[in-house]
């Protein structure tokens, strides 16, 4: 019986992942840029890890990414744009655990638009270690993260869900429609049960009953 319901538990929070994950955005639901194939020779970049979906008790995470078609150029960052070379831009949110009714329901209603839930960024030198330190030296901490290698390290991360979007910029630091995202979750090593939201505010996690 202990088994069984063991399952059915671990069922339902694979449901509710794989729901907030399209709210949140994400893989399941990709927007109509993403859904279009690749064109041969483009430049690509693919998130290897963590995989859509992943759920871990773990508070760090090293993210590792596969690039194609296009040049990694440390030496020319913050330079001229050359074509077909440049860098990395990490952005880590955590997805909020309690938010306004009003912006739940827009997030349900257009999980791929705009009305995304968006929530608190790690993309500082305290998450993001030296690549948080760069973020902080060319002004773009809290909004993403540069990299000159395709991997990067986060740590100290709270429990929740987690989205992360990564993009291929150009040397001068302008993003390009190349990109790619995916949706994870950290697990309390704790089994304690949710916070309470406070007074006008509602669960996130809400929304995944509203999607069955």
């Amino acid at each position: 019986m202990r088994t069984r319901t063991a399952t059915v538990v671990a069922v339902a929070l694979a449901a509710v992942a794989v729901a907030l994950a399209l709210i949140f955005g994400g893989k399941q639901t990709p927007e109509p840029a993403e859904a279009e194939e690749a064109v041969p020779g483009a430049p690509a970049v693919e998130i290897i890890s963590p995989r859509n979906g992943a759920r871990q008790t773990s508070h760090a995470v090293v993210v590792k990414v596969a690039v194609e078609n296009f040049q990694l150029a440390p030496r020319q960052l913050g330079r001229e744009p050359q074509l077909g070379e440049g860098h990395l831009r990490f952005s880590l949110k955590r997805v909020p655990d309690c938010v306004d009714p009003k912006k739940l329901e827009d997030a349900i209603n257009s999980p791929v638009g705009k009305g995304r839930l968006a929530g608190r960024s790690f993309d500082y030198a305290a998450y993001a270690g030296p690549n948080g330190v760069l973020a902080e030296q060319l002004g773009t901490a809290g909004s993403y993260s540069p990299a000159t290698r395709p991997e990067i390290f986060y740590h100290g991360l709270p429990p929740g869900f987690y989205r992360l979007i990564v993009n291929l910029a150009q040397n001068s630091g302008t993003t390009t429609q190349f990109h790619d995202v995916t949706n994870f979750q950290i697990l309390p090593r704790h089994n304690k049960g949710p916070k309470p939201c406070p007074e006008g505010k509602v669960p996130s996690a809400k929304a995944a009953a509203r999607l069955e």
